[in-house]
């Protein structure tokens, strides 16, 4: 949850998140399944990534040169893109790193394979459902807090 994130920020710096432990079942389970989804997208599973958000176009080699983010769009190269990236799936942070470009960055100088370019748009959209769940996170956290057994 962003807001757990957020209140917790400078003691996450230094340990691992705690698991609050809620009293309410249904709170557990509606967490639970949140949970669930989370991991699935994570691991890139989930059958939400089947239709993917992001489409890549252009033509070209699929080489990875110089990335650039514009206008919901990310080049690759002068020629192709992959869009329908919206500015906070490009901006989404984990561990320091913007995921988006990062994963790029870390290919540049390949070509892509259609494999890899069907990962990409896996991973946007994994993203962009991972940042709806955690709003759904968000609405029940304070709930939890107030009815939790111990962190």
């Amino acid at each position: 949850a962003p807001t757990y994130r957020k209140k917790y920020a400078e003691f996450l710096k230094t340990d691992f998140p705690h698991v609050p432990f809620t009293k309410k079942d249904e709170l557990f389970l509606k967490l639970s399944e949140l949970g669930k989804r989370l991991a699935g997208l994570h691991l890139l599973k989930s059958n939400e990534l089947d239709t993917p958000i992001a489409k890549f176009h252009g033509s070209g080699d699929n080489s990875v040169e110089k990335i650039k983010y514009e206008k919901d769009s990310v080049f690759i190269n002068p020629t192709q893109y992959f869009d329908s990236i919206s500015e906070s799936v490009w901006n989404y942070h984990i561990g320091g790193y913007k995921v988006c470009a990062k994963w790029l960055k870390d290919r540049k100088g390949r070509k892509f394979s259609v494999e890899e370019i069907k990962t990409y748009c896996r991973i946007v959209t994994a993203l962009s459902k991972t940042m709806e769940i955690q709003k759904e996170i968000d609405k029940i956290y304070p709930k939890i807090e107030k009815k939790t057994l111990r962190h």
